[in-house]
Protein backbone atom coordinates (compact mmCIF):
# COMPACT_ATOMS: atom_id res chain seq x y z
CA UNK A 1 0.00 0.00 0.00
CA UNK A 2 1.36 3.54 -0.90
CA UNK A 3 1.78 5.56 1.90
CA UNK A 4 -0.76 9.10 1.75
CA UNK A 5 0.39 12.46 0.40
CA UNK A 6 0.84 14.70 3.11
CA UNK A 7 -0.33 17.47 1.09
CA UNK A 8 -3.45 15.84 -0.22
CA UNK A 9 -6.16 17.41 2.12
CA UNK A 10 -10.16 16.38 1.22
CA UNK A 11 -11.27 18.95 3.86
CA UNK A 12 -10.17 22.12 2.30
CA UNK A 13 -12.70 23.79 0.19
CA UNK A 14 -11.00 26.33 -2.27
CA UNK A 15 -13.38 29.00 -3.94
CA UNK A 16 -11.46 30.09 -7.18
CA UNK A 17 -13.42 34.05 -8.03
CA UNK A 18 -12.44 35.19 -11.76
CA UNK A 19 -14.45 36.21 -14.38
CA UNK A 20 -12.96 34.12 -17.22
CA UNK A 21 -14.42 30.82 -16.95
CA UNK A 22 -11.40 28.84 -18.91
CA UNK A 23 -9.22 30.13 -16.12
CA UNK A 24 -11.35 29.55 -13.67
CA UNK A 25 -11.62 25.39 -15.24
CA UNK A 26 -8.15 25.66 -14.92
CA UNK A 27 -7.31 26.55 -12.12
CA UNK A 28 -10.28 24.20 -10.38
CA UNK A 29 -8.91 21.21 -12.48
CA UNK A 30 -5.21 21.76 -11.42
CA UNK A 31 -6.83 22.60 -7.70
CA UNK A 32 -9.12 18.87 -7.90
CA UNK A 33 -6.13 16.80 -8.90
CA UNK A 34 -4.04 17.71 -5.99
CA UNK A 35 -6.90 16.96 -3.25
CA UNK A 36 -8.85 20.13 -2.59
CA UNK A 37 -12.36 20.44 -2.69
CA UNK A 38 -13.17 23.42 -5.34
CA UNK A 39 -15.81 25.64 -6.01
CA UNK A 40 -15.94 28.78 -8.69
CA UNK A 41 -17.64 32.22 -8.87
CA UNK A 42 -17.69 33.73 -11.76
CA UNK A 43 -17.88 37.65 -10.01
CA UNK A 44 -17.89 38.79 -6.17
CA UNK A 45 -21.76 38.31 -6.17
CA UNK A 46 -21.95 34.64 -6.66
CA UNK A 47 -18.50 34.49 -4.08
CA UNK A 48 -20.70 36.13 -1.60
CA UNK A 49 -23.69 33.68 -2.16
CA UNK A 50 -21.29 30.82 -2.08
CA UNK A 51 -18.98 31.84 1.24
CA UNK A 52 -22.87 31.71 2.93
CA UNK A 53 -23.52 28.14 1.92
CA UNK A 54 -20.20 26.47 1.63
CA UNK A 55 -18.02 28.33 3.69
CA UNK A 56 -15.33 27.84 2.02
CA UNK A 57 -11.30 27.64 3.66
CA UNK A 58 -9.56 29.90 0.84
CA UNK A 59 -10.81 32.16 -1.45
CA UNK A 60 -8.39 32.91 -4.94
CA UNK A 61 -9.49 36.07 -6.08
CA UNK A 62 -8.86 38.02 -9.17
CA UNK A 63 -8.96 41.80 -8.76
CA UNK A 64 -10.10 42.95 -11.70
CA UNK A 65 -13.73 41.95 -12.37
CA UNK A 66 -17.36 43.44 -13.48
CA UNK A 67 -19.16 45.07 -10.84
CA UNK A 68 -17.55 44.83 -7.75
CA UNK A 69 -13.68 44.49 -8.15
CA UNK A 70 -11.11 41.98 -5.98
CA UNK A 71 -9.74 44.86 -3.64
CA UNK A 72 -13.07 46.01 -2.15
CA UNK A 73 -14.10 42.41 -1.83
CA UNK A 74 -11.27 41.93 -0.47
CA UNK A 75 -10.84 44.50 1.74
CA UNK A 76 -14.67 43.43 3.47
CA UNK A 77 -14.26 39.90 3.42
CA UNK A 78 -10.93 41.08 5.99
CA UNK A 79 -12.87 43.39 7.75
CA UNK A 80 -15.82 40.33 8.39
CA UNK A 81 -12.77 38.17 9.19
CA UNK A 82 -13.84 35.72 6.59
CA UNK A 83 -11.53 33.11 4.76
CA UNK A 84 -7.89 33.83 3.66
CA UNK A 85 -8.05 35.54 0.25
CA UNK A 86 -4.83 34.77 -2.23
CA UNK A 87 -5.20 37.74 -5.10
CA UNK A 88 -4.71 37.00 -8.60
CA UNK A 89 -4.09 40.25 -10.90
CA UNK A 90 -3.13 41.11 -14.34
CA UNK A 91 -1.31 44.17 -12.41
CA UNK A 92 1.96 43.05 -11.17
CA UNK A 93 4.39 45.96 -10.06
CA UNK A 94 5.26 46.25 -6.19
CA UNK A 95 2.68 48.81 -5.72
CA UNK A 96 -0.42 46.94 -6.88
CA UNK A 97 1.02 43.93 -4.60
CA UNK A 98 1.37 46.30 -1.93
CA UNK A 99 -1.87 47.64 -2.04
CA UNK A 100 -3.77 43.95 -2.26
CA UNK A 101 -1.95 43.18 1.03
CA UNK A 102 -2.82 46.16 2.81
CA UNK A 103 -6.80 45.48 1.79
CA UNK A 104 -6.37 42.74 3.40
CA UNK A 105 -5.76 39.75 0.89
CA UNK A 106 -2.93 37.21 2.91
CA UNK A 107 -1.39 36.49 -0.93
CA UNK A 108 -0.79 38.31 -3.99
CA UNK A 109 -0.09 36.73 -7.06
CA UNK A 110 0.76 38.21 -10.90
CA UNK A 111 -1.27 36.72 -13.86
CA UNK A 112 -0.20 34.48 -15.21
CA UNK A 113 1.46 32.52 -12.55
CA UNK A 114 2.96 29.00 -12.96
CA UNK A 115 0.05 26.69 -11.01
CA UNK A 116 2.37 24.97 -9.13
CA UNK A 117 3.32 28.38 -7.77
CA UNK A 118 -0.15 28.98 -6.85
CA UNK A 119 -0.38 25.48 -5.27
CA UNK A 120 2.35 26.26 -3.04
CA UNK A 121 0.90 29.78 -2.19
CA UNK A 122 -2.22 27.78 -0.86
CA UNK A 123 -0.91 25.20 0.88
CA UNK A 124 1.43 27.83 2.56
CA UNK A 125 -2.14 29.98 3.77
CA UNK A 126 -3.57 27.76 4.46
CA UNK A 127 -1.36 25.94 7.43
CA UNK A 128 -0.96 30.04 8.07
CA UNK A 129 -4.37 30.60 8.74
CA UNK A 130 -4.09 26.83 10.59
CA UNK A 131 -1.80 27.97 12.98
CA UNK A 132 -3.46 30.93 14.35
CA UNK A 133 -6.53 28.86 15.29
CA UNK A 134 -7.09 28.08 18.84
CA UNK A 135 -5.61 24.66 19.61
CA UNK A 136 -8.73 22.50 20.86
CA UNK A 137 -6.38 20.49 23.71
CA UNK A 138 -5.50 24.31 25.20
CA UNK A 139 -9.83 25.38 25.29
CA UNK A 140 -11.67 25.29 28.43
CA UNK A 141 -12.00 21.63 29.75
CA UNK A 142 -14.68 21.08 32.46
CA UNK A 143 -15.35 17.74 33.84
CA UNK A 144 -18.13 16.31 36.23
CA UNK A 145 -18.18 13.29 37.80
CA UNK A 146 -20.11 11.68 40.86
CA UNK A 147 -20.86 15.77 41.41
CA UNK A 148 -17.24 16.63 41.57
CA UNK A 149 -16.42 19.29 38.99
CA UNK A 150 -13.11 19.72 37.56
CA UNK A 151 -11.74 22.74 35.03
CA UNK A 152 -8.86 21.69 33.71
CA UNK A 153 -7.54 24.97 32.33
CA UNK A 154 -8.45 27.09 35.81
CA UNK A 155 -6.75 24.12 37.58
CA UNK A 156 -10.02 23.93 39.52
CA UNK A 157 -11.75 21.53 41.51
CA UNK A 158 -14.85 21.56 43.41
CA UNK A 159 -16.43 18.59 45.07
CA UNK A 160 -20.24 18.10 45.00
CA UNK A 161 -21.21 21.06 47.44
CA UNK A 162 -18.57 23.27 45.64
CA UNK A 163 -16.00 23.90 47.96
CA UNK A 164 -12.80 24.26 45.98
CA UNK A 165 -10.15 21.23 46.91
CA UNK A 166 -6.34 22.13 46.42
CA UNK A 167 -4.63 19.69 44.67
CA UNK A 168 -1.03 19.47 44.43
CA UNK A 169 0.63 19.44 40.59
CA UNK A 170 0.97 15.63 40.65
CA UNK A 171 -2.35 15.10 42.21
CA UNK A 172 -4.00 17.68 39.32
CA UNK A 173 -2.30 15.34 36.54
CA UNK A 174 -3.17 12.23 38.07
CA UNK A 175 -7.08 13.52 38.42
CA UNK A 176 -6.83 14.76 34.93
CA UNK A 177 -5.75 11.49 33.54
CA UNK A 178 -8.64 9.42 35.55
CA UNK A 179 -11.40 11.66 33.83
CA UNK A 180 -9.82 11.31 30.61
CA UNK A 181 -10.18 7.72 31.02
CA UNK A 182 -13.24 7.13 32.93
CA UNK A 183 -14.14 3.46 34.01
CA UNK A 184 -10.79 2.29 32.70
CA UNK A 185 -7.82 0.31 34.36
CA UNK A 186 -4.76 2.86 34.10
CA UNK A 187 -1.52 0.63 34.69
CA UNK A 188 1.18 3.16 36.91
CA UNK A 189 3.26 3.07 33.66
CA UNK A 190 0.08 4.95 31.89
CA UNK A 191 -0.58 6.92 35.14
CA UNK A 192 3.63 7.61 35.34
CA UNK A 193 3.23 8.94 31.49
CA UNK A 194 0.44 10.96 31.93
CA UNK A 195 0.95 12.30 34.78
CA UNK A 196 5.08 12.79 34.74
CA UNK A 197 5.62 12.64 31.18
CA UNK A 198 7.52 9.54 31.46
CA UNK A 199 10.38 10.55 34.11
CA UNK A 200 11.66 7.50 35.36
CA UNK A 201 12.97 9.54 38.08
CA UNK A 202 9.58 9.20 39.88
CA UNK A 203 8.84 5.63 40.60
CA UNK A 204 5.94 3.56 41.01
CA UNK A 205 5.86 4.55 44.64
CA UNK A 206 5.65 7.83 44.55
CA UNK A 207 2.39 7.12 41.67
CA UNK A 208 1.11 5.26 44.88
CA UNK A 209 1.56 7.76 47.30
CA UNK A 210 0.35 10.32 45.31
CA UNK A 211 -3.14 8.61 44.23
CA UNK A 212 -3.39 7.70 48.07
CA UNK A 213 -3.22 11.24 48.79
CA UNK A 214 -5.71 12.38 46.33
CA UNK A 215 -7.77 9.41 46.80
CA UNK A 216 -8.07 10.52 50.61
CA UNK A 217 -8.96 14.00 49.83
CA UNK A 218 -11.79 12.95 47.05
CA UNK A 219 -12.93 10.43 49.97
CA UNK A 220 -13.16 13.17 52.68
CA UNK A 221 -16.00 14.88 50.93
CA UNK A 222 -18.30 11.88 50.33
CA UNK A 223 -18.63 8.58 51.30
CA UNK A 224 -18.67 7.13 47.84
CA UNK A 225 -15.64 4.95 46.24
CA UNK A 226 -14.45 7.01 43.58
CA UNK A 227 -10.73 5.71 42.82
CA UNK A 228 -10.80 1.75 42.96
CA UNK A 229 -7.27 -0.25 43.27
CA UNK A 230 -7.49 -3.09 40.76
CA UNK A 231 -5.00 -5.69 42.04
CA UNK A 232 -1.94 -6.50 39.85
CA UNK A 233 -3.31 -4.25 37.21
CA UNK A 234 -3.50 -0.26 38.47
CA UNK A 235 -5.83 2.07 39.08
CA UNK A 236 -9.75 2.77 37.86
CA UNK A 237 -11.99 5.66 38.11
CA UNK A 238 -15.52 4.28 38.81
CA UNK A 239 -18.12 7.00 38.00
CA UNK A 240 -19.26 7.93 34.66
CA UNK A 241 -17.71 11.19 33.26
CA UNK A 242 -18.93 14.23 31.32
CA UNK A 243 -17.47 16.68 29.68
CA UNK A 244 -18.56 20.15 29.14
Amino acid sequence: MSSPNPFMDLQSLILVVDDDPDLRKLITEFLSGHGYRVASAENVAAMRRSIESERPDLVILDTMMPGEDGLSAARRLATERGPPVIMLSALGSDTDRIIGLEVGADDYLAKPCNPRELLARVRAVLRRRRAEEPDPAAQRKIYEFAGWRLDVLRRDLRDPTGIFIELSDGEFSLLHSFVEHPQHVLTRDQLLDCAHGGDREVHDRAIDSQISRLRRKLNERGDVELIRTVRNEGYMLLPKVARL
